[in-house]
This record gives structure tokens, C-alpha cells and sequence, in this order.
């Protein structure tokens, strides 16, 4: 095969990874500010539940008209906004997965294009540096799977809650911290360790 394929696909891969490892903090910064979110949503939702038993009727406050509507209203657009806010950092989680998507789809589609002229051994081959095309591949189609299930997971996540709807609030924070996948996380960070030398080599 000639060498401008192979570096066109070796540059191609750099490029993936790059995007991958800045992409993973993004991912984690994105993450780290939605926990206090979650916490917020969990507050609100004991708040509306203990709302429920008051009788404003039955105490002092009840010469203020409305006033039960109006505390029960503003609980109310206090779980719409963190909701809100949560829809916003998805947005971000969502450009996340797409950067790495599409960089991952066009390492494929290369590799694809010239897969007649790349013979196993070159895509076996490893060196001190660099690892073989073959498992940068799969690395990278691993770490593509990983935030495109995780993105999909958490965005259900939230489809699922309303404002109304307190059983499903009153879990939400320990249904989102389910979702963690350490494991998944490790193996990312793990991945971009075993191609550090190769993504700074010339």
C-alpha cells in the first residue's frame, strides 16, 4: 500500500483521538454540574410533597388569598427551571457524542475507502509508538458506543420527568447516578494512555 494512505489513515486516527480526549472532559465537566441539578430536582420534590399535607386553611396564613396556589405555583416553575437547566447541559452531553460520532464515522469510512489496499499485516502491525490500526479502530468504536448509549440513557432519563409527577422526581437523582459507568470511563481514559505516544509522534 503507499505510504499517503498510510498516513492519511494514521493523521485520521490522531485527530479521533485528540477530539476523543478533549471531548471525555467536556463530557465529565458537563456531568460534574449536573449533580447539584439532580440534587436540586430531589429538594423540590420532598418541598412539593410536604406542600401536599399542609392545610393553609387551618393556620394563619389562610386571610391571604391564593396564597396556597401561588407557594404551589412557584414549586411548581422552580422544577421547570432546574428541568430546564438539565435540558441545556443534554444539548452539551448531545454535542459531545456527535463530535465523537462523527469523527469515529469518518475514521471508519477512510478505512473503508482503502480497506483494498491495507493487507492484515499492516493492520495488525504494532510499534513502540504506535498501536495497530486494527485496535485503535475498535478502541475508538468502543469509546464511540460508550456516549452514545450513556447520552441516550440519561436523555430518557429526563423525557420521563414532569413537574406533576412526584414518584418519578423523588428517584430521579438515584436513577441518574446509576447511570454511572466508572468502568466504561476507566477504559476510555485507559485507551487514551496506551495511544499518548502515538498521538504526540510526528
Amino acid at each position: 500500500m503507499s505510504k499517503s494512505v498510510l498516513f492519511s489513515i494514521y493523521q485520521t486516527l490522531k485527530k479521533c483521538f485528540q477530539i476523543l480526549e478533549n471531548n471525555q472532559k467536556v463530557w465529565n465537566s458537563v456531568l460534574a454540574e449536573c449533580k447539584p441539578l439532580m440534587v436540586s430536582l430531589g429538594n423540590l420534590e420532598e418541598q412539593l410533597r410536604a406542600f401536599q399535607k399542609v392545610q393553609i386553611a387551618n393556620t394563619p396564613l389562610h386571610t391571604f388569598p391564593d396564597l396556597h396556589q401561588r407557594l404551589h405555583f412557584k414549586l411548581i416553575q422552580a422544577v421547570d427551571i432546574v428541568l430546564g437547566k438539565l435540558t441545556d447541559k443534554m444539548c452539551s452531553l448531545q454535542s459531545v457524542r456527535d463530535a465523537i460520532s462523527n469523527q469515529v464515522s469518518g475514521a471508519f469510512q477512510l478505512y473503508e475507502q482503502n480497506i483494498g489496499s491495507l493487507d492484515l499485516a499492516t493492520c495488525t502491525q504494532r510499534s513502540a509508538v504506535a498501536p495497530s490500526i486494527a485496535d485503535m479502530l475498535e478502541w475508538l468504536q468502543d469509546a464511540e458506543r460508550f456516549y452514545r448509549q450513556q447520552f441516550l440513557r440519561r436523555k430518557n432519563l429526563l423525557l420521563t420527568l414532569r413537574a406533576d409527577d412526584l414518584s418519578l422526581l423523588q428517584t430521579a437523582p438515584k436513577r441518574w447516578e446509576s447511570l454511572e459507568t466508572p468502568s466504561g470511563e476507566e477504559s476510555i481514559s485507559d485507551t487514551l494512555f496506551k495511544v499518548s505516544f502515538f498521538i504526540e509522534s510526528q
